[in-house]
């Protein structure tokens, strides 16, 4: 895929561009780049566009001062508001996100409603972190001060896959390792900030006037079924799905079922709106 750059507010930012069509957007977690997406962008791109960005901070998009879940959540719609990418105002999009891009995805649902066809926390919640969770991600940061982002990756990156995975697809977390290796410090400590700092969005769930789209891994560590799973009946109109066979990766742990999942609630948006 050709692999696009722009500037906002003076700050280069990258992102792919696939396809024609209802605009969907796919936004990556901690730790990934946009080519997590990469197999559901190829099936997706067939019938619709895909619009996939590397949030500030990730592969050549640069690291802003105040990054914050919010400000990443503007940084996208910004994008989407450049001449450059030709959509037009009345084009609304289907936004999902992955882990941290689900924490994105539902600040851009509170702040642009109006920009949406509906949106999905993908491997996400919209419950805030704990006081336990926050330690964690503070040990993180520590981890990552003293030992480096490659360190770091290397050390975490198991605890994302499913135990069947781990079992029979070890080439699988070992590409993505290989992958997902070019972060500076930097970065990722902006990150845990920004979401360590991010407020509870139950709210947007409960009042979301779109379909929702919600995906748990049976075998999440990183976001725990059984804590989640009452985000289920928050929403109006949810569409919800669990990958039993994944962990925190399901997009590259059960491909063929995410991309039926995603082309499924993308018909399902365009079939309650339309235009």
């Amino acid at each position: 895929m050709p692999y696009l750059e722009t500037a906002i507010n003076g700050n280069k930012i990258g992102y792919y561009d696939e396809g024609k069509g209802n605009v969907v957007v796919l936004l990556h977690g901690f730790g990934e780049d946009a080519t997590i997406w990469d197999e559901q962008i190829k099936i997706l791109q067939q019938n619709y566009r895909v619009i996939a960005p590397n949030f500030p901070g990730t592969a050549q998009s640069e690291l802003i001062a105040d990054l914050s879940i919010e400000s990443m959540a503007d940084s996208v719609q910004q994008l989407l508001q450049l001449p450059a990418l030709d959509i037009s105002a009345n084009n609304k999009i289907i936004l999902i996100g992955h882990s941290m891009g689900g924490y994105v995805t539902l600040a851009f649902a509170e702040k642009y409603p109006e920009l949406l066809l509906g949106w999905g926390l993908f491997h996400s919640t919209a419950i805030a972190d704990s006081d336990e969770k926050k330690q964690i991600r503070e040990k993180g940061i520590a981890f990552i001060e003293k030992n480096g982002p490659v360190a770091f990756i290397e050390s975490t990156v198991g605890n994302l896959f499913s135990t069947k995975t781990k079992k029979v697809n070890p080439g699988l977390i070992k590409d993505f390792l290989q992958r997902m290796n070019n972060f500076s410090g930097p970065s990722l400590v902006s990150y845990y900030k920004a979401m360590i700092n991010r407020t509870d969005r139950t709210n947007v769930l409960k009042d979301a006037a779109v379909p929702v789209l919600l995906v748990l891994g049976k075998d999440d560590n990183a976001i725990p079924y059984d804590d989640t799973l009452r985000l289920a009946y928050m929403a109006n109109k949810t569409y919800f799905y669990t990958l039993q066979q994944s962990g925190h990766m399901g997009m590259l742990e059960e491909q063929k079922k995410t991309n039926e999942i995603l082309l499924d609630f993308i018909q399902q948006c365009l079939v309650v709106s339309p235009d």
